[in-house]
Formats: structure tokens, C-alpha cells, sequence
């Protein structure tokens, strides 16, 4: 393989760029980098190392030796550690109350860079590298690359004393964590913003702690900004933070990278190399993932399961409560099952937190430790984020964070979406194995995220929604091909269907993508020695839907939603609209405790009402709905199809008898007495004008014409859809009866979108939307609303909807003709 060079440059958040095996440019070999710093001894005009590091000093040994003298942080930076690759991860360790609205948590990573420390002179800069772009050292285009590439300057620091033996610089860093140095900050500009900081109070900021380990430093430091609008206000103008840098020593045998494909799901990095034979630059993909190599690599060639030189080791926080840290080791170690499918046995271990003597050295800060976190919060979430080599894409360390009230979140969804069929859900105390098996495979998810793998949302659609209605198919098959789906609770099955499964699990697409990026390939000297094999593997699979992928993102793919269970949505909604409607009755009776409020009663009502939303929006996907294929050019079929007129119908008539008809079992006085005075009538105008919104989403129409005009098929036309809508909205005005407060509410929203596409174009003049058919149908949709209600109106003894009637009217004629 021909050796790349990379070339140097600003990294704003490093989560690309990587690069081909060979010599760094701009980098100097171990020899030539401790020669250009070997005059130390002739340096004059340096304080002693002694007078400097004194006997009070407070030191700690490792990758640098740090210096705690008085107020003041000196590294001691050996010369054979200059000019190397290190990963600075900026974390928020502490933050205040409320901080981000409660979504920027403790164990936020703010940025992630590579940097070298160079010697300059008598000082030693710390240089900001990118690996993004790249190219080869003999190519005439590497200057240019370089040129444009130029790396910044983070930090620079005076030298202060060298070590008695002169192989090492001290310099004096407190400033870099003192100051405001912004690659390194907390505080991003939109958070600046909104709590309106006025700047960095260096008499409350100061060094907390400094730890040396074999191969990474960490710096924790307290932040302190006056701020004239914090979080809450019991804050006092201020925002403190607590942060935690870490500097990771990058690995000098580098792992080969492996090319990313988007027919599957990992999270990549990216890079460009300017020595392509194409006539551009070539853009692609690597994915990240742990370095795996077999011991026996005789064995493992022969197709026997074998052990990995180094395995991967998750460690438990020591602040994990006892009871639940055998459901977090299995769900760490459910994934050996898919490591097996790559020849590796025993690959990821869990582990209890060690004790003092067992490990002294044990820190879950220390880069050589992967840790699940648990995190006394309110935060009902839990991450599996990783730190990589973006020069390969090797996952160094992960630390799973799980938050302790996401146990309220599956919780309650665990009592709303399998109430009605499982009686373990029927109670706020969800019994031990329902909710250690739900936070097993919550910690299996995160644990995926941290091998590599992003959501794939498409996965569930994979299986025929019946199915999930049977237990030997959910027993053995789970409720969708992959744990990286959202697909948390099985609310297809219905009361009587004994013995399915409710909780999801790792499925055959985990299995199959773990194979594919995991799966040591000895023979292959070069990450393109490996594509036929890739290729291969995945052209094996093609076709079936359990190892198809699809992010999710875009909500143009009805197959590819998030909590989306089966193939059919609306068939899908239907059932777990049936289980709703069961559960809403009971709810007074499953949340009620002798002496308490209602407040849990309140929260869940609350989410309840959030999951009939979801169920909705997963119908409304289809109507203008895009499958996707993933596919390359030497695969059969297209990428890309519209979703079938019968299906778009279908998803229409499931939204005017579900979404926009009334919902009386919503309605439930039993509930709403208790909770609130009021607000029932402005929560089903919220749900049924949100819906109706999305419907009408001006993408979705614009997609409706296009396909009408891209397929030979028979669509389902944007006009007929419209037309279907009218009639389904409007049945009082079309069958002669009154209308309730509920769907005047809705008509009127109707209206009122119909309407502000007109006037965004009369009061704005959007060109965009103006050069579409979206504004020439809503004016014939309002024109045509006039016409029948003018008709109709008069056609009702019922007076507040007459009033109704004309009140439609003149909001019709005030949009199509403000002037008039």
C-alpha cells in the first residue's frame, strides 16, 4: 500500500478524519525530535528544577509528571512524548441545576481534538492536528494540502526548568485551565446567549485536581461565569461548571482502519484524499470500532472461536446499586453472542468495580478503564458515547452513562403500552424482573452504541406485525432484528395472547453488522483489501429485510421510525390504540397510593397522551411517504419508491377516525378530575393541530406532486388526498349534523393552514413556496370549502355551529383576499 500523508489542520470537534498506515507530514521521528531538544543542558537563563519543583510540591507519576506547587499546575513533559499524537476530550464533569434545560448533563463531552506539544524555542506550543485531509508525500498536490491546512496554535507556554537528566521540559499550564480558552470550554455560544454571560470571574475559577496515568493526564477545573440570566434563579448570577480534561496518548501501532458502507449501520469517521484517481477529491468513510485481534490466529483462520489478544472491559461504577448490577453485567456481556458470529469468544467482560487492594490504581477517569456510570440525576436518559483514534477509528475508551431515573421512563411506558395485556405492568412498582430485564437491554443499546453501531429505526419493520402477536415468533425472534432499534415495548400484542414477549432484545441484524465490522480478515494487508469480502457479505444478505438499515432521519421512510413496531404502522396503531383505550379507565387504580396525590397520575396520563401522538405521527409518515433501499450501483431495483396509494389511503382513513375525530376515551372524567380544572378542550386542539401540521407539512405535499409526476404507476395525488381529508374533517358539514368544541377546533386549524400558506406567499412573497402547486391547491381547497359551506350552512338547527359555519367562511375570504 502507497504510504499517505496527513496533512495538518483546525479541528473543531474532532469526529472524522483518519489516515492510511505511514508517516505523519510535519511529523518528526522519535530520534529527530529528542536531538532537536537535547541542547537542554546548554539552556541558560532556567530557574533550577529543584528550586522550581520543590519539596512541597504535590506530584503525581505518569504519561507527564504534574506539579502541584502553591496555586500554581507545572507538567513535566518528557522529550520522546513531543510531537506525538494525544486526544484532548473536554468533558462537563458538574454542571448546575437546569443547565441546558436539563439536556446538557455531568459526562458531556464538549469537544474532542488532537494536539501535539512542540518546543518552540523557549516555549512549547500545543498544536491543534487534523487527519481529515490527506496525501501522499511524493504527490506534487501534498504541498498544497499542507498550505491549506495550517495547524493553529491552542496554548503556548515558557519553559521553566529542565529535569536534572535533561529529558524532560517543565512548563507552567495553569493558565490553560484557569483562562477562558474556548476549544476547551463548556459553554457553547448558544448557551452564552441564552444566560447572557458576561465573562470568566477568575477569582472563582481555579485547578480542582491534576492525575498522571501510564497513558492519559486528566485536569479537573472549576469554571466560574457571571451571568445575568443562569439557569434558575436561585443561582445568584452565576453559572459554575466543573471540567474534566483528558489527555490521551494515541496509540504508535496504528489499528488498520476498515472502510465504512452505508448498507450498514456504524458510526464513521471521515476523510478526504487528494491523490484520487477521480477527477475530485475522494470522500469516504471509515468506522470506528475496538481493536480485536485474535490470539491464535492459526485457530481462528481454521474457524475456531478464539479469545482476543485484548479483550473489551467494562468496569461498574461503584455507586451501582447492588440489586441492579447483575442486569447491567448481562446486558454488557449479551453482546459475546454477536462476537461470537466474528470468531471471538469471551470478547467484552463486565466487571465489579475493584477494591482498593484489589487495584489500587483504579480510577473510572483513567483513559485504560471503560466504567458504566451511574448517575444520581433526574435525567430520564442514558449515552454510550466512545473516544476514538480519528486517525483509524479505534475506539480507546467508552464510559456508558446511565442516568437513575430512566427507571421512571420505562416505568411508565411499560405500564401504558402493555397494561392491558400483561399484568406485571399494572402497578408504579414494575416487579424486579420486568424492570431489570428493560434496564439490561437499555444497557445492551448503549453498550451497541459503544461497539460502533448508530440507531438503525429500520430494523422493526422487518417483521410482519402479527407476528409480534405470538410467543414462540417475539420469543425467539424479539420485537425487531436489532437492539439498535427504538422498539422498547411490545404494545402490538393484545390481552389474550399468552406468553409473548414485551421487552426487546439483540436480534439477527446485531449479529450480522457486528460479523461485518468485527470479523478479522488476515489476509488483508490494506483497509481495499478488504472491500470484496465486505461487499460480499453484504450482496449474501441483500433483499432481506432483518438486515436492511435505515437511520431513521428525515421522517421521509415510514419503515424507519422511531418506537415504529412492525411492518404494517397503521395496522401497528391500530393495536396499540386498542391497548390505550383499555389501559385509560384503570389508570386512577394503578397509580394511586394511600396518601399521596396524584401526581403520578398526572405524569402518565401525560406520557399516555405523548404515545397516542407517536402512534399518529408513525401513520402519517406513509402518506407521502419514500421508501428507502439502501443500494450500490451494481445492485438490481432502485433506491428509492413511493409508498403504495392503497397504503396512503389507508393511512388517511386510520387519520380522520383516530386523529381527527374526537377522542372521547380520552376524555376520562375519572382522570381529568383529578389533575385539572381545566385544559382538556386546548390539549386535544394541541394534539389534532399538530398532527393536522405534520400532515400538511409542505415537504410531504411537494413529494406528493413529485411522485404523481416521477412514477407510471397509480399515486395517490396530493389533490385526492386533500379531498379525502376535507370530506373526513368536515362530515358534520357534508351529513348536516352539529359540531362539538372539539372539532370546531380542528376545522378552524384546518383552515388556518390551508390559509397561511396564501398569506406567506401575499405578505412575504416566498418564492419558494410560491413556484410549487402547495399554495394552487390550498386556494382551491378554501375555494371549494367555501362554495359547500355556503351551501350547507344553514342546514343545522344548532346555532354555535351555524356561527361556526360563517366564521369559516370569513376566515376563508380574509385569506384569499386581505384586501377586500
Amino acid at each position: 500500500m502507497i504510504k499517505k500523508l496527513t496533512a495538518v489542520g483546525l479541528v473543531a470537534a474532532i469526529s472524522v478524519g483518519c489516515q492510511s498506515q505511514g508517516k505523519l507530514f510535519g511529523k518528526k521521528n522519535d530520534q529527530e525530535a529528542v536531538s532537536a531538544s537535547a541542547s537542554a543542558k546548554e539552556e541558560s537563563g532556567k530557574t533550577s528544577y529543584n528550586k522550581l519543583i520543590t519539596s512541597e510540591a504535590k506530584s503525581d507519576k505518569g504519561m507527564f509528571t504534574t506539579h502541584f506547587v502553591d496555586d500554581k499546575l507545572y507538567f513535566e513533559i518528557p522529550l520522546d512524548l513531543l510531537e506525538k499524537d494525544m486526544l484532548l476530550v473536554s468533558r462537563i464533569a458538574k454542571v448546575p441545576s437546569g443547565f441546558g434545560g436539563g439536556y446538557v448533563n455531568a459526562g458531556s463531552k464538549v469537544n474532542e481534538q488532537v494536539v501535539r506539544w512542540t518546543k518552540r524555542g523557549d516555549f512549547v506550543d500545543v498544536k491543534v492536528i487534523s487527519f481529515k485531509n490527506e496525501s501522499e508525500e511524493e504527490s506534487p498536490i501534498y504541498k498544497s494540502v499542507l498550505a491549506n491546512n495550517f495547524s493553529p496554535i491552542l496554548y503556548s507556554a515558557e519553559v521553566k526548568a529542565y529535569t536534572p537528566d535533561s529529558t524532560a521540559v517543565v512548563v507552567d499550564v495553569s493558565s490553560l485551565f484557569e483562562d477562558e480558552v474556548a476549544a476547551i470550554d463548556g459553554l457553547s455560544s448558544s448557551l452564552r446567549k441564552r444566560y447572557k454571560v458576561k465573562k470568566l470571574d477568575k477569582t472563582r475559577s481555579y485547578i480542582e485536581s491534576a492525575h498522571s496515568y501510564p497513558k492519559n493526564v486528566e485536569v479537573k477545573h472549576v469554571m466560574t461565569y457571571e451571568a445575568e440570566e443562569p439557569p434558575e434563579r436561585g443561582q445568584a448570577g452565576t453559572i459554575s461548571m466543573l471540567m474534566n480534561q483528558s489527555m490521551v496518548l494515541l496509540p504508535e501501532d496504528r489499528m488498520q482502519p476498515r472502510l465504512a458502507d452505508d448498507r450498514v449501520g456504524w458510526f464513521t469517521v471521515e476523510k478526504y484524499d487528494y491523490n484520487s484517481d477521480e477527477l475530485k477529491s475522494d470522500e469516504y468513510e471509515i468506522i470506528r470500532k475496538w481493536r480485536l485481534v485474535p490470539k491464535d490466529m492459526e485457530a481462528y483462520k481454521r474457524g475456531e472461536l478464539v479469545e482476543p489478544v485484548k479483550p473489551i472491559v467494562y468496569y461498574l461504577d461503584p455507586a451501582t446499586p447492588k440489586k441492579w448490577r447483575p442486569y447491567f453485567k448481562q446486558g454488557i456481556e449479551d453482546w459475546n453472542v454477536a462476537f461470537e458470529k466474528a470468531g471471538f469468544k469471551n470478547a467484552i467482560i463486565a466487571k465489579d468495580p475493584p477494591t482498593a487492594e484489589e487495584d489500587p490504581e483504579f480510577s473510572p477517569e483513567d483513559v485504560r478503564y471503560s466504567v458504566v456510570r451511574y448517575v444520581a440525576s433526574t435525567t430520564r436518559n442514558a449515552m454510550g458515547p466512545s473516544v476514538i483514534d480519528p486517525r483509524t477509528g479505534e475506539i480507546i475508551e467508552s464510559d456508558i452513562i446511565w442516568y437513575h431515573n430512566h427507571l421512571r421512563s420505562y416505568r411508565n411506558r411499560f405500564m401504558i403500552e402493555a397494561g392491558a395485556q400483561n399484568p406485571a405492568a399494572r402497578t408504579l412498582n414494575t416487579p424486579e424482573a420486568e424492570i431489570g430485564e428493560m434496564m439490561r437491554m437499555v444497557i445492551a443499546h448503549e453498550v451497541g452504541h459503544a461497539l460502533g453501531l448508530p440507531h438503525n429505526m429500520k430494523a422493526s419493520a422487518a417483521y410482519p406485525t402479527d407476528s409480534l402477536r405470538s410467543a414462540s415468533f417475539t420469543q425467539e425472534y424479539g420485537l425487531t432484528p436489532s437492539i439498535m432499534d427504538y422498539a422498547r415495548v411490545n404494545y402490538v400484542a393484545q390481552p389474550g395472547d399468552e406468553d409473548v414477549r414485551f421487552i426487546r432484545m439483540m436480534g439477527p441484524y446485531d449479529l450480522y453488522a457486528i460479523n461485518w465490522g468485527y470479523r478479522y480478515l488476515p489476509e488483508a494487508k490494506n483497509p481495499e483489501d478488504e472491500k470484496t469480502t465486505l461487499d460480499a457479505w453484504i450482496l449474501e444478505k441483500a433483499g432481506d429485510p432483518v438486515y436492511e438499515f435505515g437511520s431513521g432521519y428525515g421522517g421521509v421512510d415510514p419503515q424507519a421510525q422511531r418506537e415504529s413496531l412492525g411492518a404494517d404502522q397503521v395496522k401497528a396503531s391500530e393495536y396499540g390504540l386498542a391497548n390505550l383505550k383499555k389501559v385509560v379507565p384503570n389508570l386512577v387504580e394503578w397509580t394511586s397510593r394511600e396518601g399521596s396525590g396524584f401526581e403520578e397520575l398526572d405524569e402518565v396520563y401525560s406520557e399516555l397522551i405523548n404515545m397516542w401522538r407517536g402512534y399518529i405521527y408513525h401513520v402519517i409518515t406513509n402518506v407521502g411517504g419514500v421508501y428507502e433501499t439502501r443500494k450500490t450501483a451494481d445492485q438490481e431495483g432502485v433506491v428509492y419508491e413511493a409508498v403504495p396509494q392503497g397504503k396512503q389511503r389507508k393511512a388517511i382513513n386510520f387519520l380522520t377516525s383516530n386523529a381527527f375525530t374526537t377522542p372521547e376515551w380520552l376524555l376520562n372524567d375519572e382522570i381529568l378530575d383529578r389533575i385539572e380544572s381545566d385544559g382538556a378542550i386546548d390539549r386535544v386542539q394541541n394534539l389534532q393541530s399538530r398532527a393536522l401540521d405534520y400532515l400538511l407539512d409542505e415537504d410531504r405535499l411537494k413529494r406528493m406532486f413529485e411522485n404523481e409526476q416521477r412514477s407510471s404507476k397509480d399515486v395517490y395525488s396530493a389533490v385526492e388526498m386533500m379531498k379525502d381529508l376535507r370530506q373526513g374533517i368536515f362530515s358534520e358539514l357534508y351529513q348536516s349534523k352539529e359540531v362539538d368544541a372539539y372539532r370546531r377546533n380542528l376545522q378552524r386549524a384546518y383552515v388556518d393552514t390551508a390559509v397561511d400558506y396564501v398569506e406567506q406567499v401575499q405578505a412575504e412573497g416566498d418564492e419558494e413556496i410560491a413556484s410549487t402547486d402547495v399554495v394552487a391547491l390550498m386556494r382551491g381547497e378554501l375555494q371549494k370549502l367555501k362554495s359547500d359551506l355556503n351551501q350547507r350552512k344553514n342546514r343545522t338547527g344548532d346555532t354555535i355551529t351555524r356561527y361556526h359555519w360563517q366564521d369559516l367562511i370569513a376566515r376563508i375570504e380574509a385569506g384569499l383576499d386581505p384586501e377586500a
